[in-house]
């Protein structure tokens, strides 16, 4: 997409307008001459020379956050195989080990006893990690020890508790929706763990959908934003947070003007309820979506940029019960319009489970609409395990349970997960069978040469039955121990009886 850019000089001073020579923008008041040439504008209402005054007032509820947490990792002796293996002594093998690793961001207090607001992300370890301790650094130095109230990674927000004998200088939210593009904002954080950093910019764009989720909408800011502003706040002119400071887009990891902060009025319900200690429920209706193309709606007689196509819909979930059938294309949820930047993801994760409402579709070419109680969304966690078993041709998903079973990744070259109910109707058998799921297969390992697909499931291991990746794993090293370089897997193939193969273990 190209953009033309019209060049002016003018000197920015409050109060002063601009004269302008590009044409007649919205809102200009064009005089009534011969030539016609003059066109004024007066800046919007707090646009400062300086930001000096508005940050002494906003700086003191912004703070830094880090965290304490231990990271078990997979040791192993780097002189393993050479002559020098025992030198050292027992070195613990190839036994899990812990490390202390840390994470720094930013945050802000919402108010005076106490309450701080971040990313989820921020205060949440990554892999095998346990969060030891999370410390608040006041920008005159103080640190406070705070407590976890409540986050939820769906939104990427969470709530910390602080304490002390005097109030705290706080933050309030504003209105987000308010925000236009051109709007004058200001960020203040902990960028690469510097403290108390304030940047400014103006709003890119309002309501930038970033993502498939529902909650991958956000203001989009040329104000630059680094590693450790996350969870800071993003204030208009008037000192209000519109946004919380989430992401950039760039392609050298710093930052690139492409900000991305999640909008105030998204995150406010979010954090009033998470600081009650409310669970966080979503409406799903259980469909995966997919957007409707310009083919599409040509062929349709569709508008552009309006509705999703349901590509599936998941049994007994909301859609199915209400009737809604693959090939349908939604196309306003409760009255409002399904579009790029209002999803049905948006629209449904901010219903009320269990409420009522309208489904606007188009079925044949004949607009229908349908009455839907909502349900509940499953957690992140249970979608991406409910989501696991695609298409074969799933290369992302193929990869992840790799990485999350390291040991027997490295070992066999497998990926695995239980099977439960969720699983057993994703490869279409019975609810009551137990064994392993194969999410992950290693092309290169020996599993992969004995013809091991994703979607077979392992029955036992050495003739012992197998129900979780420990005891899998288990029968590894049991082997290992004993001297023997392979186990004897029992599969049940995903088109076929099952049978036994001899799996080489990989040093």
């Amino acid at each position: 997409m190209r953009y033309a850019y019209g060049v002016t000089s003018a000197l920015l001073l409050g109060g002063a307008t601009i004269s302008l020579i590009t044409g007649q923008p919205a809102g200009a008041q064009v005089a009534q001459n011969d030539d016609a040439r003059i066109t004024a504008v007066t800046p919007r209402a707090g646009a400062p020379a300086s930001f000096a005054d508005l940050t002494e007032q906003l700086a003191p509820a912004v703070v830094n956050i880090s965290t304490r947490q231990r990271v078990e990792v997979q040791s192993s002796n780097p002189f393993a195989g050479t002559p020098f293996e025992g030198m050292f002594g027992d070195r613990g093998g190839d036994q899990p080990t812990t490390r202390e690793g840390q994470s720094l961001g930013s945050g802000f207090l919402i108010s005076a006893d106490g309450y701080v607001v971040t990313n989820n992300h921020v205060v949440t370890p990554q892999g095998n990690g346990t969060v030891e301790e999370i410390t608040v650094t006041m920008p005159d130095g103080s640190e406070y020890e705070a407590k976890m109230v409540g986050k939820d990674a769906e939104s990427d927000l969470a709530v910390l508790k602080i304490d002390r004998a005097e109030p705290f200088p706080f933050v309030k939210f504003g209105d987000s929706a308010q925000a236009r593009a051109g709007d004058w904002v200001v960020a203040i954080g902990n960028p690469f763990g510097l403290g108390g950093t304030v940047t400014s910019g103006i709003i890119s764009s309002v309501l930038r959908t970033a993502g498939a989720g529902a909650y991958d909408r956000f203001i989009q800011t040329d104000a630059a934003i680094n590693r450790g502003n996350s969870g800071g706040p993003l204030f208009d002119m008037q000192g209000n947070v519109i946004g919380i400071n989430n992401a950039i887009l760039s392609p050298s990891g710093g930052s690139v003007g492409v900000g991305f902060a999640i909008p105030a009025d998204t995150a406010a319900p979010i954090v009033e309820r998470l600081r009650r200690g409310e669970a966080i429920e979503r409406g799903y209706l259980g469909v995966s979506i997919g957007p409707v193309t310009d083919d599409f709606a040509a062929a349709l007689g569709l508008p552009r940029n309006r509705g999703e196509v349901v590509q599936s819909v998941v049994d007994g979930e909301a859609a199915q019960k209400a009737g809604i059938e693959p090939g349908d294309v939604v196309i306003s949820v409760n009255g409002k319009d399904v579009t790029p930047d209002q999803t049905l993801s948006f629209l449904v994760a901010n219903v009320k489970p269990g409420t009522t409402i309208p489904v606007t579709l188009i079925r044949d070419g004949k607009q229908r609409t349908i009455k839907l109680k909502v349900g509940t969304r499953p957690s992140a966690e249970e979608l991406a395990q409910s989501q696991m078993f695609g298409d074969d041709g799933e290369e992302d998903e193929m990869n992840a349970p790799l990485d999350q079973e390291e040991f027997l990744a490295e070992k066999l070259g497998l990926g695995v997960v239980p099977i439960n109910p969720g699983i057993a109707r994703q490869l279409g058998i019975s609810a009551e069978t137990t064994g392993l799921a194969v999410a992950a297969v290693d092309r290169n390992s020996d599993a992969a040469r004995k013809g091991i697909q994703r979607r077979d499931i392992i029955l036992s291991a050495n003739y012992r039955p197998v129900t979780s990746a420990e005891q899998l794993e288990g029968i590894v090293r049991d082997a290992e121990r004993e001297g023997r370089n392979a186990v004897v897997l029992r599969v049940q193939r995903a088109r076929g009886p099952a049978g036994y193969v001899a799996v080489r273990i990989q040093d």
